[in-house]
């Protein structure tokens, strides 16, 4: 049996799933979305994300497709219809169906959901977390507000594009101050040579990512060193450890920059340790 996706009200195999060709989702990027983590069938975080998502949607004057209580049932039914043990859901809102126009419809229009799941092996990240992964750094060229979770991605499609022809995994963005604010699909993070875990603060310069605010708290939880403070590139290149986080990539080592090796090129200690230990501080929902 195929894949199953939710797209506003019906259940559908993903082949014959579509949205209207003027949904203002495709003619203008004109929509929010989150990723799920799904881990035992569970969805990991949930609340956060949800909650993110209302702050997306409000920000952008975009009404909620569903009640609360209809959404969490309708991303259970997601979850359950594709047979999900590990994996993650992606739920997509749009303004909805609207002659093209760049300004909002009036009256407003039903926005539309778009609701997919996708199962992942868990042993490829771990794999991957294992050995560490490289990023390179290039210029931050996206509109100033992206800690809005908007579908409009293309600025960082190509860096991750970029990134990808040099032979790494993700991009670190660099603003017009040669300060690292985030990875194109993911929060950066350093450990100096004194063992102080660094983040950029939060800003409309980066995404209030939910790993980030889990891994927050496990931190404060161990009585770790943490400074939210934006650093450098240079800064970046002589730490000690590296690490990245992100739904679909939980605590991911960072093990080169531009090239260059982090600290003794290998993953660190620590961003093994919050790995191992993230789940344990996350909240699963079922």
């Amino acid at each position: 049996m195929g894949r199953i996706a939710y797209v506003n009200g019906r259940y559908l195999p993903q082949a014959r799933a579509m949205v209207h060709i003027e949904d203002r989702g495709y003619q203008f990027g004109d929509g929010v979305y989150e990723v799920c983590e799904i881990k035992g069938g569970a969805l990991i975080d949930e609340a956060r994300h949800i909650e993110r998502l209302r702050r997306s949607l409000k920000e952008l004057s975009i009404g909620a497709p569903l009640a609360p209580g209809a959404l969490a049932l309708v991303m259970r039914e997601i979850i359950a219809r594709n047979k999900i043990s590990d994996g993650y859901l992606y739920l997509q809102v749009t303004r909805g169906v609207a002659p093209r126009d760049h300004c909002f419809p009036i009256p407003s229009v039903r926005p539309s959901l778009v609701m997919t799941a996708r199962a992942i092996d868990p042993a490829k990240g771990a794999t991957l977390a294992a050995k560490g992964i490289a990023v390179v750094s290039m210029p931050d060229i996206r509109w100033k507000r992206p800690d809005i979770k908007t579908i409009g991605l293309l600025p960082n499609v190509l860096a991750r594009q970029a990134a990808k022809e040099q032979g790494a995994y993700e991009a670190w963005l660099i603003d017009a101050e040669g300060m690292v604010t985030e990875g194109s699909a993911s929060n950066a993070w350093i450990v100096s040579q004194d063992g102080v875990i660094i983040t950029r603060h939060i800003d409309n310069a980066i995404l209030r990512g939910v790993t980030r605010t889990t891994l927050l708290e496990l931190i404060a939880a161990d009585g770790l060193r943490l400074e939210e403070r934006s650093f450098s590139l240079a800064e970046a290149k002589a730490a000690r450890e590296a690490f990245i986080t992100g739904a679909t990539t939980l605590v991911m080592p960072v093990v080169c920059i531009d090239g260059e090796p982090v600290g003794d090129g290998r993953p660190g200690p620590l961003a093994h340790r919050l790995r191992a230990r993230f789940h344990g501080m996350a909240a699963a929902t079922f």
